[in-house]
């Protein structure tokens, strides 16, 4: 008997382990699909066309992917992990084929936004199943790995994508999905197995509150991508776009409140802890567009870097982040959750502020010792939040606690584009005496022969990325005001759940 109990929990650790895979290859694909398509797009353009609403490339798998966290947290909740991410996962895959087969830029569009939709449900189901298969002390390993995966994503997506667009069709940076997504979804459909749930005579989705948080989102994040690019700011479509929104977000409160399951919760925002970290992460997300977006223009205007070397100071925040992740749980069971992520938060705005006093033009290595620094911040502040509140919560709350966070991370980083890049180019203008955006500014920089005074033009990038860091300083110093002001010193965890790592992922039948 004791022989078939060790050997039955051996299979089930097993089993576990491949299911980590499985999320780690899952999340690999998401990760990397975020920046393989932007190196491609010239070759893209090239073959299709259609280059003014080329942008829609990316606005439209972040759409799809953003409003619909929410509705897959909570049916995650319903349901269970597993359906959730085999239907995200097929969608995915389905999305990837479909642009490989795509004939014009706008049907691309449409199979990204079918991606998109796919890229939500991976996102969020694998955070939330990181928390059902680890319990507390173990659940920084599992966040480790999975921040180390965004990491490396994030530097080999531009590298993999440009090699595929100079030695291959641009369509197998859609078809290389296929392998590796289809050996993931192998792997959780024969290894992922869930407890058995108590039977309910009907399980109630709420279609219509879904219905309405997807066209709020969508109405809302088309506003804040689209503004200041696509039209202006004070221009008709975008104040119709933001009058809608806002319409919208009055019908999806009075559709949320009559439900009997909402998608949305009320107790999302009525929980201190929750709303607390909810605000804090999407100060994060805010923040976060500094160096990601800005700090690769910088390198490549400022410094004169080619665009790999630029690369690489960024590069730096990602290598730091996974191993201040894994680290801050050694500090958060000494001090408590909140107090770990007010460290984190404290250290990246005291590093965004510095980032202006760096000299002119400088080295390479003193804004990459700063972004390696931010890193590390990044990940004492990030991690202990998600883990904390996912462990604030039991099973059939946990998805729908982890998309919230997620979703409103999301919002931060496109509120933070918009307002960031607002400010970017403002800036610009006012130092070169005229309209100017940091894009266009870039492109002339990489030819300093087409302008009559690129020193000019370099010192008002220096400045408009300078001011860009000051505003992700000030949301760094907002999410520690919120940590402080509405996160309690110790966050009310719930015992850790019966069910065991085995109960949860197990290859076999479980042992008697």
């Amino acid at each position: 008997m004791g022989t078939r109990t060790e050997t039955g929990t051996q299979d089930a650790i097993r089993g576990r382990g491949a299911v980590v895979a499985a999320l780690m290859l899952s999340m690999a694909l998401v990760a990397v699909d975020a920046t393989i398509v932007s190196t491609a797009v010239p070759q893209i353009v090239g073959s299709l066309g259609g280059f003014p609403i080329f942008s829609w490339l990316f606005s439209g798998y972040l759409l799809a992917a953003t409003v619909t966290l929410p509705v897959y947290g909570k049916l995650s909740d319903t349901f269970g992990r597993k359906p959730v991410l085999v239907a995200g996962s097929v969608l995915f895959l389905l999305g990837s084929a479909l642009c490989a087969l795509a004939w014009n830029m706008e049907s691309l569009i449409a199979f990204r936004v079918v991606q998109g939709l796919g890229g939500g449900a991976i996102q969020g189901t694998v955070q939330t199943l990181a928390a059902d298969l680890y319990p507390l002390k173990e659940r920084p390993k599992i966040q480790a790995k999975l921040s180390t995966v965004w990491a490396v994503a994030s530097i080999a997506g531009p590298a993999l994508g440009g090699l595929i667009a100079a030695c291959a069709d641009w369509r197998w940076i859609f078809l290389i999905n296929l392998p590796i997504g289809a050996f993931a979804l192998w792997l959780i459909v024969r290894h992922l197995h869930e407890p058995a749930r108590e039977p309910v005579a009907r399980r109630r989705v709420d279609w219509p509150g879904a219905l309405a948080v997807f066209a709020c989102g969508g109405v809302l994040l088309t506003a804040l991508v689209q503004g200041g690019v696509a039209w202006a700011w004070l221009s008709a479509p975008s104040l119709a776009l933001f009058a809608a929104g806002l319409a919208l977000v009055g019908v999806v409160v009075l559709v949320e409140r009559r439900a009997a399951e909402p998608i949305i919760p009320g107790w999302v925002w009525r929980r201190r802890t929750i709303a607390a970290v909810n605000l804090a992460l999407g100060a994060l997300g805010l923040l976060m567009v500094a160096p990601t977006v800005f700090v690769p223009t910088y390198a490549q205007s400022v410094l004169g870097l080619a665009p790999i070397a630029a690369g690489f100071v960024l590069s730096a925040m990602t290598l730091s982040w996974p191993v201040s992740a894994a680290f801050s749980q050694h500090v958060y069971r000494r001090i408590g959750f909140r107090n770990t992520a007010a460290i984190g938060a404290s250290a990246a705005a005291l590093i965004m502020f510095a980032f202006p006093l760096l000299p002119y033009p400088g080295s390479a290595w003193q804004p990459a010792l700063l972004m390696l620094l931010l890193g590390a911040a990044l990940g004492i502040f990030q991690l202990p939040l998600i883990v904390g509140v996912q462990s604030t919560v039991d099973w059939a709350e946990r998805g729908t606690a982890t998309a919230s966070v997620l979703f409103c991370r999301q919002i931060g980083q496109t509120l933070g584009a918009a307002l960031f890049g607002a400010v970017a180019n403002g800036v610009l203008s006012a130092r070169l005496g005229g309209s100017g955006s940091l894009d266009s500014v870039a492109r002339v920089l990489d030819d300093p022969g087409s302008v009559s005074d690129p020193e000019r033009l370099r010192r008002a990038v220096d400045g408009a990325v300078d001011a860009v860091f000051l505003g992700a300083g000030a949301a760094a110093c907002l999410a520690l005001l919120v940590l402080l002001a509405l996160a309690p010193r110790r966050f009310p965890l719930l015992p850790e759940q019966r069910r065991t790592p085995s109960d949860q992922v197990s290859p076999a039948r479980r042992p008697e």
